[in-house]
């Protein structure tokens, strides 16, 4: 059986306040509905200032989807670790922690924006001194012992219940990044299939008598929206996958290498392009059982803004037409 993501960031263009309390309550049963159904991952992710609303609150998302559930996973990727408060921080994750019994994974990254810095009064060029400061600030909170905090003696309250901390991975596609996920003793999940960066982090956690691992990301990365329809589903409602795959493209940094950054300026072009598909059940079907149970499928069903009906139907379609059929 496949390992099922499912991927949330809750774009709605045009920011309508109705259209985005329907998209977020929608995103909150789908996640409900995941849960029942068997799939592994809820995966969230942080944004600011976006124009279509994107992902602004992805602590307040994982409540909500601990809330709903009791068996899927949460997984955060990337919290914007320097842009928050590091104590606040650790009780957030805490408290999501202990209410989740451990199902909350945690990757933090310094982000490529400088707008979002300017947003909250971060400085852009401390940014990995913050993030230095957020790291060693929440290991040492979770510990429960008191410790010393920018000149006094804090302690934090209540303990996480994954021990000795809960699962925090660090990210980053530079070798300043490698070495401080190598220095914490902390995982370390590359945007993209980066081999170069692996051996140099496994080299680095020997360096600092640490041990880690590498969480290296498939070669090819696919968000997969499931249709019995595929042709009339680019026609109608490509631009959907297009607002999304422009958005981040604007986003990325010179030199920024992502396994979802798309080049793409036409529907066309973002469908050769393989990073967004759509497929029929009988396709996936197909797919899952020429492959080995290592195989990962990463669902999508409100991407860009994708009307709502329709991101339930590729949702369903899934989980009650492709997974019955792998047994």
């Amino acid at each position: 059986m496949p390992y099922s993501v499912v991927r949330f960031n809750c774009i709605q263009p045009g920011l309508e306040p109705v259209e985005m309390s329907a998209r977020y309550q929608a995103f909150v049963e789908m996640a409900g509905y995941s849960d029942e159904h068997g799939l592994q991952a809820i995966s969230l992710e942080e944004h600011h200032g976006a124009a279509n609303g994107w992902s602004p609150s992805p602590l307040v998302m994982a409540g909500l989807v601990f809330g709903r559930t009791k068996k899927i996973m949460a997984t955060l990727n990337a919290l914007l670790a320097p842009l928050h408060d590091p104590i606040r921080l650790a009780e957030d994750i805490a408290v999501l922690d202990l209410a989740s019994g451990g199902r909350f994974v945690v990757t933090a990254g310094i982000g490529y924006r400088p707008s979002e810095y300017e947003a909250h009064g971060k400085d852009w060029s401390a940014r990995g001194a913050l993030q230095d400061e957020a790291i060693d600030t929440m290991l040492k909170a979770w510990t429960g012992e008191p410790f010393e905090y920018r000149g006094t003696m804090v302690q934090v309250t209540p303990r996480p219940f994954t021990q000795p901390h809960p699962v925090l991975m660090l990210g980053g596609s530079s070798k300043v990044a490698v070495r401080r996920a190598a220095r914490f003793g902390l995982p370390y999940l590359p945007p993209a299939r980066l081999p170069e960066l692996e051996a140099y982090y496994y080299e680095q956690c020997a360096v600092y008598g640490t041990q880690g691992f590498c969480a290296m990301p498939p070669e090819n990365t696919s968000m997969t929206h499931v249709a019995e329809d595929p042709e009339r589903v680019w026609r109608d409602l490509g631009h959907h996958f297009l607002h999304e795959a422009a958005t981040y493209s604007s986003w990325q940094p010179e030199g920024q290498t992502s396994s979802v950054h798309s080049h793409a300026t036409t529907v066309d072009e973002l469908r050769a392009e393989g990073i967004y598909e759509v497929v029929t059940p009988a396709e996936l079907v197909d797919r899952f059982t020429a492959k080995d149970a290592s195989a990962t499928c990463a669902l999508h069903p409100l991407v860009g803004g994708m009307p709502i009906d329709e991101g339930w139907s590729s949702l369903r379609l899934y989980a009650e037409e492709v997974l019955p059929a792998l047994g």
